[in-house]
């Protein structure tokens, strides 16, 4: 028979269970925090690794390089969010990218790029209106966007690429705000706007809603028809912006711009934690996810690694991506 005096001995302290709470507490927010845990091992890996890695000129060149997939990867977070995905955004890109360029000599350089942004901004409602309207997962419909909108492209510039003339369309990408150019500093804006979107407006609230219970939110009173609508809209505006900003960094328009871009903006997302399923995800954690994406592939290029070993390395990375994603669905659902 055990004393009161052994009870007292087995019973856990206060002290120790506040420890054991705060060590809790710690390692979720680790969790949830994970992709700047994997970002800051990018980098001292790759420092390591490289002299040339963390100086200033290389950061600056991977935080443009990374903004381009990184406008498309805002776009797809806020699609995945509400449990969807866009396969056709690097195919607007490309259509963006063309007619930013292949309309200025008929209509001049700004109303080209208008027409260009509002192509991208179309196509994604149309995206949406078809995914909503047919009942079809968005994954069917946009693939079928995805081929359609490269035939266009293909057919716009009769499969060549498109240059530019007036060549102070280039020199805007030139502008640069300390180490950071234009097109990052642009990037970098519309990563804080949508945060802010996300956090603090009623679309944002409601679209975690709609793709955690799309049925729960209709009986709420929510229109998921609209908030879904509404991010096929801006992510069709981010594919365009990219498109448009490499057009302007290049001067030239590729019928191929954008291939697979897609598939790497999907993995910067869902590395960034936002659950394919829906519900859940952030913008600031895309940014993380895109970063580090950046650089790795800026880190092996500059060991000279082989193509094949790099795209193992991306193969490996996108398949730690979906582990993530199959493990915050079932925290989710445990």
């Amino acid at each position: 028979m055990k004393t009161e005096t052994d009870l007292r001995v087995n019973k856990p302290t206060v002290t120790e269970a506040s420890k054991i709470s705060r060590t809790t507490i710690i390692l979720t927010h680790l969790a949830r925090n994970h992709i700047w845990l994997f970002l800051i091992f990018t980098i001292i890996c790759f420092s390591l690794a490289s002299p040339y890695f963390f100086t200033i000129n290389n950061l600056s060149n991977v935080a443009t390089q990374a903004a381009f997939i990184g406008i498309i990867a805002i776009g797809m977070t806020l699609v995945m969010i509400n449990g969807e995905i866009d396969l056709s955004v690097g195919a607007i890109l490309a259509l963006s990218s063309a007619l930013a360029i292949g309309l200025q000599t008929h209509i001049g350089v700004w109303p080209a790029v208008i027409c260009a942004l509002g192509a991208g901004a179309i196509l994604g409602l149309l995206n949406g209106i078809l995914t909503v309207m047919s009942g079809m997962h968005s994954f069917v419909v946009t693939l079928g966007g995805f081929i359609g909108i490269r035939g266009i492209v293909f057919i716009y510039t009769d499969e060549s690429a498109l240059m530019v003339e007036d060549f102070s369309y280039t020199e805007y990408p030139e502008i640069y705000l300390g180490p950071l150019s234009i097109t990052a500093l642009i990037f970098l804006a519309l990563v804080f706007f949508f945060q802010w979107m996300l956090a603090s407006t009623r679309h944002g609230r409601e679209a975690y809603a709609v793709g955690d219970n799309a049925e729960a939110a209709h009986v709420a009173g929510i229109n998921v028809k609209k908030h879904k609508t509404i991010n096929f809209v801006l992510c069709g505006l981010m594919a365009a912006i990219a498109g448009v900003l490499l057009s302007m960094r290049l001067g030239t328009a590729e019928p191929n711009a954008g291939k697979i871009w897609e598939l790497w903006a999907i993995i910067a997302v869902v590395l960034g934690g936002t659950r394919m399923q829906g519900g859940y995800g952030s913008i600031w954690k895309t940014l993380g996810g895109i970063l580090t994406l950046s650089l790795i592939q800026n880190g092996l290029r500059l060991l000279n690694t082989p193509n094949y070993i790099e795209l193992m390395v991306m193969g490996t990375v996108l398949i730690l991506a979906l582990i993530l994603d199959k493990t915050l669905v079932e925290e989710k659902t445990g």
